[in-house]
């Protein structure tokens, strides 16, 4: 790119303040260049230690800038997002990407006829291990079935703990986007929900039916005492069993990826990607469906 993209953050919580925000301040294609939050202090703070504009509106943030990076709960980035993908600015979106299904659909179709880039954070499929297994797997070919297992406490203790969204909306939505995702990547499109239990305390268990007959689960909590968390993906079939797992640290380094993808889309008028808008209205989808069939 021959000028840095002028990116403006909305939001100024943890993952804001370690992911966000360094990463839009060192990467050589973007400039963090303003910073809303609806709590001023902390805008203020996160805006003075990269040298960014505070805005004190959202539309005073948009108009200082080119795209748009989210780091707030769903239910807030789903109608921001709509507003902005209409003002023709490029999204760099958190998942789930709405609250719900219906707002997530109407966020793709303003994305769509706004033609801007999008990209989905989902910061495991954007790890360099990752990219490597997904490639290998793909080659590999004749995968019957999997299994995925992502066990944390996040919510017992941690910069997440007390996190309004989460503690409403739990393992689903906050960490079903990057497991479901990994699934559909690794076995094939995901068809169909085939069933989904969940716990009082939130253990989630689902099955899905996968393009092509593979079948597989899922199971998510952050609420069980494990320290470190578990993060495992595994598959099986005619090549053996194969699993790949999560780096520690790994998130910048997925982040400092996905601004890589993001500003050669913007430099060369792409808007479509394996992780885009659309992808995450897949994941909007699954979780629906998910919810619908434990009755919520």
């Amino acid at each position: 790119m021959d000028e840095t993209l002028r990116v403006g953050l909305i939001g100024a919580g943890p993952w804001a303040r370690t992911v966000h925000a360094p990463g839009l301040a060192d990467h050589p294609g973007t400039t963090l260049s303003a910073v809303w939050a609806r709590r001023p202090g902390p805008a203020r703070e996160l805006a003075e230690a990269y040298g960014a504009a505070v805005a004190d509106s959202v539309d005073e943030l948009m108009e200082q800038v080119d795209a748009v990076a989210f780091a707030v709960p769903p239910a807030v980035q789903g109608k921001l997002a709509i507003k902005a993908a209409e003002a023709g600015k490029h999204l760099i979106l958190e998942k789930p990407i709405a609250a719900d299904l219906e707002t997530a659909e109407r966020l793709a179709d303003a994305v769509s006829a706004a033609g801007v880039a999008t990209l989905v954070v989902l910061t495991l499929r954007f790890a360099a291990q990752t990219r490597e297994w997904l490639a290998d797997i793909a080659e590999s070919g004749g995968w019957q079935g999997g299994g995925a297992r992502w066990l944390s406490g996040a919510l017992l203790g941690g910069p997440y703990e007390g996190s309004a969204w989460r503690e409403a909306d739990g393992a689903l939505a906050d960490i079903g986007p990057h497991v479901f995702d990994l699934m559909d990547a690794t076995l094939g499109t995901i068809t169909k929900v085939l069933a989904a239990h969940r716990t009082p305390d939130d253990l989630w268990q689902v099955m899905f039916e996968h393009k092509g007959g593979a079948t597989s689960t899922a199971t998510l909590s952050l609420r069980l005492p494990i320290q470190p968390s578990v993060v495992e993906l595994a598959v099986y079939g005619e090549h053996g069993y194969r699993t790949l797992g999560r780096q520690p640290g790994s998130a910048n380094e997925s982040y400092t990826a996905l601004l890589d993808d993001f500003a050669a889309m913007v430099a060369c008028g792409t808007t479509e990607h394996p992780c885009d808008v659309h992808r995450g209205l897949h994941l909007q989808r699954l979780i629906h469906d998910a919810r619908a069939l434990t009755g919520e």
